[in-house]
C-alpha cells in the first residue's frame, strides 16, 4: 500500500521543486566507497578535474581505529551516525535512543528557546547531548555527538558575539591574512559555547546579483574566492601540519554549498546552474580547491541543481568528482531537508541522496525519526549497500577522531568552553573593526570632501545611522536578521556611535536626526541608508533598482539646503543608485559592516591632529551596474559597468562619478496585452508542462499520454486536435501538474491592471478532497487558492471558466515581478479535469476575490 501524505507536504515539495531544472534520473546504489576511479571521471566528464592533496596527513593508526569501531557498531548505530537533527526537534534522550551522529542549531534557535541564553546555557546543553551520545548503559558503542552551527560572520546566533562584515565586504579587502584572523577569532567564540563545528566558509561565486545570498559570496571573481577558501579553513581549524590543528579553540570547518549555488539562472535561490562543466569547474570550484588542500573536514551540498539535477542526488559531482578525483576524505553534510527535493525522494525517505554521496542528512524537523526508520530499512534490504553505509560512517567517524572528540571529554571540559570573556572579546572586535576599515569602497568624493575634520557640527541622518541590526544584515541573532534592536547587540557600536565618538573627542558636535531635520545648520551631513536585513530565499529580487523615495528625498532636501552630503550605503550587493550618488557629494559603499560600526568613522574622519590615519583601500568585489536592468555583469562584461570590478577611490582620486550620472534606470513598464497566454494548445515560452507525482518524481510532459505514479496526463480535443490536457488523479496521494520555467516573468503590470489567472476547465470527476491552484516564484515564495467548491459546483462534462484575482496570490506571498510558475493544480484525492486556454488577463471580475 502506498503511503498517504498531506496536501501540506506537497505544497512544501512544490515550494522547493519548482525552482529550475529539467527532470533527470536519481543515483543508483553503489558499493564500497562508491563512484568511479579518477581516470574514469576524467574520461567520462567534459573536463579534467584536479587531483588535490590535503595537508592533513594520513594516519594509519586512526584508520585502524576506524576499522575497530565499524566492526563493533550495530547497524542501528551506523544509521544513526548519518543523522543531524535540529535543536528544536531533538532531545538528549533521542540522541541516546537513535545513536544520532549530530545536532545543529539553525538560525534563530537557542537553548531553552531563549535568544538571551548565556554562554553557560549553551555549554550545559552541549554537555547534555554529549553525555547522551556517550551513554553505553545499553551495551552500545560510545560515539561522541558533533554540534554544528551557522557562524557565518562571527558566532551570529549568540548575543554579544563579535559580528564581522559579511563576505562581500571581506572580498573588498583583498586580504587573505585578515580572513585567516577572522576565522581564528570566530572559532574561539564558537568553542566558548561548547560547539564543535561551523558551517563556514561559503565559497559561492555569485554571478547574478539578484540572488538573495550575494552578500555571502566573497566575489564574482573566482580568484578572490580561491584565495580566501584555504585561509578561512585554516583560521577555523588551525594549521593541519601543526599541533594546533582542531585543538584548543579551533572548530571543524565546512566548505559550502557544493557546488555553483551562486551560478543559478536569474540568481534564483536553490535554482538551476544551467552551465557547462568547464564553467562549473573554472568559475565555481576554485574555492573548494584551496579549502580541500587546507584540510577542510566537511563539505555541505547545495540545495541547487546543476543542469537540472539536484546536487543532493548528484553522484557524479559528490562522489566521482569531490571524493574520488579531488580526494576529499571528510564527510558531506546535506543542507536543511535538501534531500527531499531529489527526484523520487520525500522528507522521510531518500536513499538516493546517500547513494549519491551525502554522508549525513541534515534532517532538522520532527520528520527525522521517520527518515531514520526508512533509512534503516533501506540499509537492511540493500537499497543502501553495506559498502556505502560503511563508507559514510567511516568518513563521519574519521572527522570526529581527527577533532579528538573521543578523547577531549565533555564540551565543558574543553579549552575556552564557558569563558564568557571570549564572546565579543576586545581583540576580536579589533579585528572586526579593522575589517570594516579595509572593506569600505569610495565611489565618489567631489572636491575631496572626505576625509572630514572632526571638529565640525555633523548631522547624522538616515534609518541606518543608529541601527545595529540593519548594519549587521542577515544571519544576525535571527536567521533573516530581522526583529532585533540595538539591545540585542551588547558591546556593539552603531555607525552613529563611532561618528559621535570621533567628533566629540575633538570638540565637534554630532547630532542624530534620522529624518535629517535640524535647528542649526550643520557643517556636513552624513546619511546612512540602504537595504534592510534579509537572508536566503527572502532576499531574492527581480531587478537591481534600489528605490526608496524617502532616502532620495532626504538626500535632495539636504542638498537643497546647501549642506554637503556624505552618503554611506548599506548593501549586500551592487545596486543601481545613480540618483542617490548624484544627490551626494561623497558616496561610499559600507556593505553590512557588522557590530563594529566605529570602523566607518575611522576612515571617514581625519584623526584628532588632522592627519589621515586610514584611507579608503577597499575595491569592488563585484561589478557595479550602470542601470537597474536584471542582466548579470561580471568580469567579462565590464563594458556594461558603471564602476568596473576592482574600482575604488582613495582620498586623492577624483573618479568618474564627479559628473552628473544618468538617472534612467533602464527599466520600462512594458505595454501589456489584454491577456498573456500560458497554454494555448501547447505550453508557450518560457513555460513547459511538468508533473510532480506522488513519489515526488518531477517530469516534463512531452508526449500525448504520460502515466506517472498517482497521476495521468493526456492530450485531448476541445476545439482542435489535442488542444487541451486531461489531468487524472488516482487518489493515492498528493500530486501536481503545472507550467514552469527556469526564468522569471514579471506579472506586476497585470497585477496593477486588476489582472487574474484565468483558465477554462471541464470537470468529469469532481475532487474527492481539497484541490488548489497556485503560483510559484521560488522556494518559500508560493501562493495557492482553493478551487474545490468551484470544481464540485461545475456542470459535469461541460466547459467553464475559472478566474482567480492576482491580488489574492500577491497577498499570500507570491511576488508578481518574479514568477516562475503562473499556474499549477494539485490535490491528493481523486479528480478528473481537463484544462484549456490558461492565461493571465487584465480587467477581470474574478470568481475568487480577496478582501
Amino acid at each position: 500500500m502506498k503511503k498517504r501524505h498531506s496536501l501540506g507536504r506537497i505544497i512544501g515539495i512544490l515550494s522547493g521543486l519548482m525552482v529550475g531544472g529539467a527532470f533527470t534520473g536519481c543515483g543508483q546504489p553503489i558499493d564500497g566507497d562508491g563512484g568511479a576511479a579518477p581516470e574514469e571521471v576524467q574520461a567520462g566528464g567534459a573536463v579534467e578535474w584536479p587531483q588535490l592533496t590535503s595537508r592533513v596527513a594520513e594516519n594509519p593508526q586512526l584508520e585502524a581505529r576506524l576499522d575497530q569501531l565499524l566492526e563493533q557498531m550495530t547497524l542501528e548505530e551506523k544509521v544513526g551516525q548519518l543523522f543531524q537533527a535540529e535543536l528544536r526537534a531533538v532531545t538528549p534522550e533521542d540522541v541516546r535512543e537513535y545513536h544520532l551522529g549530530s545536532i545543529l542549531n539553525g538560525g534563530g534557535a537557542f537553548p531553552n528557546n531563549n535568544k538571551h541564553s548565556s554562554v553557560d546555557d549553551w555549554v550545559a546543553l552541549a554537555d547534555s547531548f554529549y553525555a547522551a551520545s556517550m551513554d553505553t548503559s545499553d551495551g552500545g558503542t560510545a560515539v561522541p555527538i558533533i554540534w554544528g552551527t551557522d557562524a557565518v560572520h562571527g558566532h551570529n546566533n549568540v548575543i554579544g558575539a563579535t559580528l564581522y562584515p559579511h563576505n562581500i565586504a571581506l572580498g573588498a579587502t583583498r586580504n587573505p591574512d585578515l580572513i585567516r584572523e577572522i576565522g581564528k577569532a570566530t572559532a574561539a567564540e564558537v568553542a566558548a559555547t561548547g560547539i564543535d563545528w561551523d558551517f563556514s566558509p561559503t565559497l559561492a561565486v555569485a554571478r547574478d546579483d539578484r540572488w538573495g545570498r550575494t552578500y555571502e559570496s566573497y566575489s564574482e571573481d573566482p580568484a578572490v574566492v580561491k584565495s580566501y577558501g584555504g585561509p578561512m579553513v585554516e583560521g577555523l581549524q588551525g594549521d593541519p601540519q601543526s599541533d594546533g590543528f582542531l585543538s584548543g579553540g579551533q572548530v571543524i570547518a565546512t566548505a559550502k554549498h557544493f557546488i555553483a549555488d551562486g551560478g543559478t539562472r536569474d540568481g534564483i535561490d536553490r535554482g538551476d546552474a544551467d552551465i557547462s562543466e568547464e564553467e562549473l569547474m573554472k568559475i565555481h570550484a576554485p574555492g573548494y580547491f584551496t579549502a580541500i588542500e587546507a584540510g577542510v573536514q566537511t563539505v555541505m551540498a547545495s540545495f541547487s541543481s546543476w543542469q537540472g539535477e539536484k546536487l543532493h542526488g548528484h553522484e557524479y559531482l559528490l562522489t566521482d568528482v569531490l571524493k574520488k578525483q579531488m580526494g576529499f576524505d571528510g564527510f558531506v553534510i546535506g543542507d536543511w531537508n535538501g534531500h527531499q527535493f531529489v527526484n523520487g525522494c520525500s522528507n522521510t525517505s531518500c536513499p538516493q541522496a546517500i547513494n549519491a554521496g551525502i554522508d549525513m542528512f541534515m534532517a532538522p524537523d520532527g520528520d527525522w525519526k521517520k527518515l531514520y526508520a526508512s533509512t534503516l530499512a533501506q540499509a537492511k534490504d540493500g537499497t543502501i549497500s553495506s559498502g556505502r553505509l560503511n563508507d559514510a560512517v567511516r568518513r563521519i567517524l574519521r572527522v570526529k577522531l581527527r577533532a579528538d572528540l573521543f578523547e577531549r571529554g565533555a564540551p565543558s571540559e574543553r579549552a575556552l568552553a564557558g569563558d564568557e570573556s571570549v564572546i565579543g572579546a576586545p581583540e576580536h572586535r579589533a579585528v572586526a573593526r579593522r575589517a570594516v576599515r579595509e572593506s569600505l569602497v569610495l565611489l565618489k568624493n567631489r572636491d575631496q570632501l572626505l576625509p572630514l575634520a572632526r571638529d565640525q557640527r555633523v548631522l547624522v541622518a538616515g534609518d541606518g545611522a543608529d541601527n545595529i541590526g540593519k548594519q549587521a544584515g542577515g544571519w544576525s541573532v535571527t536567521w533573516q536578521g530581522t526583529g532585533t534592536d540595538n539591545s540585542d547587540f551588547p558591546g556593539a557600536t552603531s555607525i552613529y556611535d563611532g561618528i559621535a565618538e570621533a567628533v566629540t573627542s575633538a570638540g565637534g558636535e554630532a547630532v542624530l536626526s534620522e529624518d535629517g531635520s535640524f535647528e542649526r545648520k550643520p557643517d556636513v551631513a552624513i546619511v546612512v541608508f540602504g537595504e534592510d536585513p534579509y537572508a536566503e530565499m527572502q532576499g531574492d529580487i527581480a531587478n537591481l533598482d534600489y528605490s526608496d523615495d524617502e532616502d532620495l528625498a532626504l538626500l535632495r532636501k539636504l542638498h537643497a539646503q546647501d549642506v554637503p552630503v556624505v552618503s554611506l550605503f548599506i548593501t549586500g550587493r551592487p545596486l543601481w543608485v545613480n540618483p542617490e550618488i548624484n544627490a551626494s557629494d561623497a558616496f561610499a559603499v559600507i556593505w553590512q559592516p557588522g557590530t563594529e560600526g566605529g570602523g566607518v568613522a575611522d576612515v571617514v574622519f581625519r584623526d584628532a591632529r588632522g592627519e589621515v590615519n586610514h584611507d579608503f583601500v577597499g575595491k569592488l568585489p563585484f561589478t557595479w551596474p550602470e542601470n537597474a536592468v536584471p542582466t548579470p555583469r561580471n568580469l567579462a562584461d565590464s563594458g556594461q559597468a558603471l564602476f568596473p570590478y576592482g574600482y575604488g577611490l582613495d582620498f586623492g582620486e577624483r573618479g568618474i562619478a564627479a559628473a552628473q550620472l544618468p538617472e534612467e534606470s533602464g527599466l520600462t513598464r512594458r505595454d501589456i496585452a489584454d491577456a498573456l497566454p500560458v497554454f494555448e494548445g501547447r505550453a508557450l515560452d518560457p513555460w513547459s508542462l511538468e508533473v510532480v507525482d506522488i513519489a515526488n518524481n518531477r517530469q516534463p510532459i512531452t508526449t500525448s499520454i504520460a502515466e506517472l505514479d498517482g497521476i495521468r496526463v493526456q492530450s485531448v480535443d476541445r476545439n482542435v486536435q489535442e488542444d487541451s490536457r486531461r489531468l487524472q488523479w488516482s487518489g493515492q496521494g498528493p500530486a501536481s501538474v503545472g507550467f514552469f520555467a527556469n526564468s522569471r516573468t514579471d506579472l506586476s503590470a497585470y497585477l496593477e491592471a486588476d489582472g487574474a489567472l484565468v483558465f477554462d476547465v471541464k470537470v468529469d470527476k469532481a475532487p474527492s478532497s481539497a484541490a488548489s491552484i497556485g503560483m510559484n516564484c521560488g522556494t518559500d515564495c508560493l501562493a495557492t487558492q482553493p478551487v474545490t467548491d468551484l470544481l464540485r459546483a461545475a456542470e459535469p462534462g461541460q466547459w467553464g471558466t475559472v478566474s482567480v484575482a492576482l491580488q489574492c496570490m500577491a497577498e499570500q506571498g507570491a511576488q508578481m515581478d518574479m514568477v516562475l510558475s503562473p499556474f499549477f493544480m494539485l490535490t491528493e484525492g481523486e479528480m478528473d479535469v481537463s484544462v484549456n486556454s490558461i492565461r493571465i488577463a487584465t480587467d477581470v471580475e474574478a470568481d475568487i476575490q480577496c478582501g
